[in-house]
């Protein structure tokens, strides 16, 4: 069995979150002490989810924390969608964030649904 580290998903979800974590130090102190702090949570938790769903002994178990990264990931495209509409991440940066993101979205609806 592979280590989850080792999963695309997972290495996908650590650049999403390292994105986020690398854009926090530019924005304005407003936006770092609102969704700054809600959105580096949201997503490091997609993949702290994964990585505990991975470490469940049965497939329900996994499911369930696979399902909370899911939900994570979801928060995460809500807070960027703010970020995005009011202006604080723009053009190159928001290129990034959609390559991850339409990559990360049906890798991670696949490894659910193909989990057993």
């Amino acid at each position: 069995m592979k280590e989850i580290y080792e999963l695309d998903i997972y290495a996908l979800s650590e650049q999403l979150s390292d994105l986020v974590w690398n854009g926090f130090d530019v924005w304005p102190k407003k936006v770092q002490q609102t969704i700054g702090y809600q959105i580096i949570r949201a997503s490091d938790s997609i993949c702290a989810n994964l990585a505990e769903g991975y470490g469940r002994y049965t497939p329900a178990d996994r499911k369930l924390f696979y399902r909370y990264s899911r939900g994570s990931f979801e928060e995460t495209k809500a807070w960027l969608r703010k970020l995005i509409r009011r202006k604080i991440v723009t053009g190159e940066e928001v290129q990034g964030y959609t390559q991850i993101i339409d990559e990360l979205g049906p890798k991670l609806n696949a490894f659910i649904r193909n989990t057993k």
